[in-house]
């Protein structure tokens, strides 16, 4: 692990810092726009997706806070307040896509939705990577464990996707929901991998 003080050390934490205000900016953007997209067509996807948004936006603020210091405790407190948000990211899908299910909700999805959550695939799977090897690079956990949580959005988009645009080209008003139970299957294995090696 490269020297906190050193040229490549000092290079790789900016780095990290600027890939997670790229996150954080673009999260606080999606907020925005799927609050607007979720009321105009009532979808249930893209209310999960924009809950992922702002639980995206607490993790890449615990990562900023964690590359801001040192030390083991403060690494096992943000990593644990990034695994608190994978299990409210997955309670809340699982919730919401169960209740559409029983109730037969209809999503009326457009375009603006199936452009943005295509757009925010590429996005989030371009920053997820670059955290990565960052990460790695820094021997930093946290730093790839958020980078985890950027690939599950990443993940989710792309689930949300093929959701509201099944049902937008074929009817199938269930893929929206059913979108929502890729996510859960990811959101819990990575807060169970967190907690497990927080009591290692």
């Amino acid at each position: 692990m490269p020297s906190p003080l050193s040229d490549a050390g000092t290079r790789l934490l900016r780095r990290g810092r600027r890939l997670e205000w790229a996150t954080l900016a673009w999260n606080v953007t999606g907020v925005a726009v799927l609050t607007v997209l979720a009321a105009k067509a009532s979808s249930v996807a893209l209310a999960g997706f924009g809950l992922d948004s702002l639980i995206e936006i607490g993790a890449s603020t615990v990562v900023l806070w964690e590359l801001s210091g040192t030390g083991e405790a403060r690494q096992r407190r943000a990593l644990r307040l990034i695994g608190i948000a994978f299990v409210l990211l997955a309670a809340y899908l699982l919730t919401q896509s169960v209740a559409a299910l029983v109730t037969g909700h209809r999503a009326s999805p457009g375009v603006g939705g199936i452009v943005w959550t295509a757009v925010t695939a590429v996005v989030m799977f371009s920053l997820a990577t670059a955290k990565g090897r960052t990460g790695r690079a820094l021997g930093n956990p946290v730093l790839l464990t958020e980078g985890r949580v950027t690939f599950v959005d990443g993940m989710l988009a792309v689930a949300v996707l093929l959701g509201i645009s099944l049902d937008l080209l074929l009817g199938w008003w269930w893929a929206d929901p059913v979108a929502g139970f890729v996510i859960v299957f990811y959101a819990v294995r990575e807060a169970t991998q967190i907690f497990r090696s927080g009591q290692s």
